[in-house]
């Protein structure tokens, strides 16, 4: 694959994952975007994206001379193929914000040459493929099916693990003919060696993904009510879990997931009110993805309340308190703070009359202090300083060597468990320091 040209159009996270491991297999990258600051990062080997192995592929690329980023769309007119990996949020009342595809696609038709493969990666709703994308792109002058193909690839990764899910896991390819989806899915298959699942139609790859977001919000919302049921019981719900998941059904076994603060991030606080929406515009009410975003919607609030009433059962008011929150991204090991839930917990905190500090090791303090509106402490042992409570919402790496024993905290500190799952033998150990343990169903 060394002599196919591959166009990335939008250099967000997923554009910026699938331009490195492209090129880091040797294929030759231009990569376009209108954010002239993330162009010149990406040109001097930077990614701001805090992925596990991105910014070696990055510099590796770079430094190779397979991966180049540019402003200029006219850059992909020689390219074989043009991945479109752009932003897709929904609006408020889920209907598809379409203005950065829009604008992608409105420029690229300008560049389209004949026997290009067009592949749209961002996350759409159904018929989005078929009835806004082939038209936009068709206005520059080219026939989709007969000038240049056009096929919906959708992204599946996982933040954190992303670059080893492109490698791994299938990738589900629908073109607009039957010669697209043959093309796609031979670039995909030759480029990364994955498994490629072909579908009948974009719609049925649109809608593939789709399911994919609302099964996993659903069964997130499952486990989150079964830790708040749990709780009533004084019963740790990952030992439950645990013993639930033993039995086979399906071809497999119950898989229930963790439960945790809450649902974050750019693709599961939205994508099921996308699932929502488009089938209401079809005159079918969908429940269940809307129950899910509302179970997970509530964590935050839940998950403050709690931290609220376990301090007040040691005799301490939440008022003027000293809690530290660490780990302020919505997943483990990420620095994205997109939809965080840790945002609303904290802001419930404050609201109670709490002084909360922030620390997190992963994510740059502008971006903290726009999201948080307060600057963060610049050190783990400045955050927890005579803390009543030790907040842990995102358990990343450098957090898994914290000495409990030498943390200047308050007597008989609170840790609260929001997604470290810490084993029961770690929470004995925190008992005998003296801390008091909780965490979400636990």
């Amino acid at each position: 694959m060394s002599e196919v040209t591959v166009g990335v159009l939008g250099l967000g996270y997923v554009g910026q994952c699938v331009a490195a491991t492209l090129a880091d297999r040797g294929m030759r990258v231009r990569a376009v975007d209108i954010d002239e600051q993330v162009v010149e990062e990406l040109n001097e080997g930077y990614s701001r994206f805090a992925e596990t192995a991105l910014l070696g592929r990055v510099a590796r690329s770079v430094q190779a001379g397979h991966l180049t980023a540019s402003v200029r769309a006219e850059d992909l007119t020689d390219t074989d193929v043009v991945l479109i990996a752009v932003g897709t949020p929904v609006r408020p009342d889920g209907t598809l914000d379409d203005t950065q595809l829009r604008g992608a696609c409105t420029t690229l038709a300008q560049h389209l040459r004949p026997g290009q493969l067009v592949l749209l990666k961002s996350t759409v709703p159904p018929g989005t493929t078929r009835r806004l994308v082939r038209p936009l792109l068709e206005a520059g002058g080219l026939t989709a099916g007969t000038d240049f193909d056009l096929a919906m690839t959708p992204e599946r990764l996982a933040e954190g693990n992303a670059l080893a899910d492109l490698e791994s896991i299938p990738m589900i390819v629908g073109g607009l003919t039957p010669r697209a989806t043959r093309a796609a899915a031979t670039f995909w298959r030759d480029a990364l060696g994955v498994q490629v699942i072909e579908q009948d139609s974009p719609e049925a790859a649109e809608i593939a993904k789709l399911a994919d977001n609302w099964w996993i919000d659903l069964n997130i919302a499952l486990a989150n009510e079964l830790a708040r049921f749990c709780a009533l019981y004084e019963v740790d719900v990952l030992d439950v879990i645990s013993a639930a998941n033993t039995l086979a059904k399906g071809g497999g076994t119950v898989n229930i997931l963790l439960p945790s603060i809450g649902v974050g991030g750019s693709c599961l606080t939205k994508d099921p009110w996308m699932v929502h929406r488009s089938a209401a515009d079809h005159g079918l009410e969908l429940r269940t993805p809307a129950v899910g975003r509302q179970v997970n919607a509530e964590m935050p609030g839940w998950t403050a309340r709690l931290l609220i009433d376990e301090l007040a059962a040691a005799g301490r008011q939440v008022a003027g308190a000293r809690i530290a929150v660490l780990g302020l991204a919505f997943k483990n090991d990420t620095g994205d703070l997109r939809s965080t839930p840790v945002q609303p917990l904290v802001a419930e905190l404050q609201r109670a009359g709490a002084e909360v500090s922030l620390y997190d090791p992963l994510i740059d303090e502008a971006r903290i202090k726009e999201t948080f509106g307060v600057r963060p402490a610049s050190s783990l042992t400045e955050a927890v300083q005579d803390a009543v409570c030790v907040a842990v919402l995102a358990y990343h790496r450098p957090f898994r060597d914290i000495d409990f024993a030498a943390l200047p905290v308050a007597p008989s500190c609170l840790v609260l468990d929001g997604r470290a799952y810490f084993p029961k033998e770690t929470v004995v150990r925190l008992r005998e320091l003296g801390y008091r343990y909780r965490g979400v169903g636990r």
